[in-house]
């Protein structure tokens, strides 16, 4: 009787290979939409600055005039105790949310909606934010930070500023101990062995005096799990004719 490869107990989705969500400080998401962000204001206080495990940005504790208690996702240059503005007559600043109409172009903006109301959707990662560049027809066009373009509607709300927590990815690692904990707050699998490394009894491509597939990489769509591995359902496979 042998054992479940490693590629199948992936797929079975235990805590093992799971996130630990349970760790996590909450959504950040926007408040839910209201009149009052497309025709007036509403404030809240920066209380705190916390770690989310498995997020690179740290989010902001914040609390509105109204009493809501909300996290956000801060923008670089706020601080504890400052006052952050909603609504679309809120002062151009860094921190402050208004729908992207209010928003003058060239302006850099993070956490967009797609949607107006779906709580904020592109550039969430630290560093980041997207540029105004034009607006026409109750659409704004925006350059993310890839280089595309994207068409937003108008009434959709986003933040001004880059997402706090810039420069992250420019720090070593030093120790495989720190990946390692990184990797699994985030529910990553690392590190990731080849599977030509592995024994036959591993994965499907283990095995054999050196290290190379034993058989064909191509597997049929409906292959059983653990056998579902390398060139899935492909239309073709080899060297085009004619190239060298």
């Amino acid at each position: 009787m042998g054992k479940k490869i490693l590629v199948q107990r992936r797929g079975r989705g235990t805590s093992q290979f799971r996130a630990a969500s349970h760790k996590k400080k909450g959504s950040v998401k926007y408040r839910k939409i209201a009149k009052i962000e497309y025709s007036g204001i509403i404030t809240g206080v920066v209380k705190d600055f916390v770690h989310d495990p498995g997020r690179g940005a740290p989010v902001a504790e914040v609390l509105f005039e109204d009493g809501l208690k909300k996290i956000i996702l801060p923008s670089e240059g706020i601080r504890v105790g400052q006052t952050i503005e909603y609504g679309s007559e809120a002062t151009i600043r860094l921190g402050n949310t208004m729908p992207l109409q209010a928003i003058p172009d060239g302006a850099p903006v993070f956490n967009i909606e797609l949607t107006p109301g779906d709580g904020g959707r592109l550039i969430r990662s630290s560093g980041g934010y997207a540029t105004i560049l034009g607006r026409d027809k109750g659409k704004l066009t925006l350059q993310l930070p890839s280089g595309e373009m994207k068409e937003i509607p108008q009434r959709c709300r986003a933040t001004i500023g880059v997402v706090a927590g810039g420069g992250r990815t420019e720090k070593p690692f030093v120790k495989a101990g720190v990946k390692h904990h990184l990797m699994k707050a985030k529910g990553h699998y690392w590190p990731k062995v080849r599977g030509v490394a592995m024994n036959p009894v591993s994965h499907p491509h283990g095995g054999g005096a050196h290290q190379g597939p034993p058989r064909s990489t191509t597997v049929s769509r409906n292959a059983q799990p653990g056998r579902k591995v390398g060139l899935i359902a492909a239309r073709r496979s080899g060297r085009r004719k004619g190239k060298k």
